[in-house]
């Protein structure tokens, strides 16, 4: 065989080896396409359902912390004349299926990182909520409110105390995010 014929053909494997490569990673390319566009609509549908889960709870959340604030702000004899009725303690109840399926299979990384950071800031808010509920349940088992009804209504008013802080500021970060989602999914 000629040089020529040799180099022919260096140059032509060369050049398949090439198409193979841009061809996977093409191919990859619209994989990662794929799967962003499924973590973002699993994020738009579970950010959705929070906002919904906080807007349900955070007006009956203000109005008793308004109740037990009363409460407490009037004096012994005094405290049997403020109307204070709890029909529960409702926490919200956040979804976190898309954030944990995100980050266990890594498609986090197929997502704009500023929309990421935000989501990732957005669940910590969530998580704190969260434990706040937990240690609630958690202090109103171990004595129940008909053991010590004073003790269990100021550890609510506590717990009042921050949801009714965390519950209105993330609204709008809801808000934010359902339109970054969007935007996110049109492209």
């Amino acid at each position: 065989m000629s040089a020529g014929g040799m180099v022919l053909q260096v140059a032509l494997i060369a050049v398949g080896v090439f198409l193979g490569l841009a061809g996977e990673e093409w191919r990859e390319d619209r994989e990662n396409r794929r799967l962003a566009s499924e973590t973002l609509l699993r994020f738009r549908a579970e950010v959705s359902a929070n906002r919904n889960a906080v807007l349900e709870v955070k007006d009956y959340h203000a109005e008793k912390h308004e109740q037990l604030k009363a409460y407490f702000e009037a004096a012994g004899a005094d405290r049997a004349g403020v109307s204070l009725s709890i029909q529960g303690i409702r926490p919200p109840r956040f979804e976190s299926t898309a954030w944990e399926l995100a980050v266990a299979t890594g498609t986090l990384s197929y997502i704009d990182s500023e929309l990421a950071f935000s989501l990732s800031r957005t669940y910590a808010v969530q998580t704190t909520a969260n434990q706040l509920g937990s240690g609630m349940m958690d202090a109103m088992y171990l004595r129940t409110p008909t053991l010590d009804g004073e003790a269990f209504l100021a550890a609510l008013k506590l717990y009042y105390d921050d949801l009714t802080e965390i519950e209105p500021s993330l609204i709008p970060v809801y808000d934010t995010l359902l339109v970054a989602l969007d935007e996110a999914l049109a492209e």
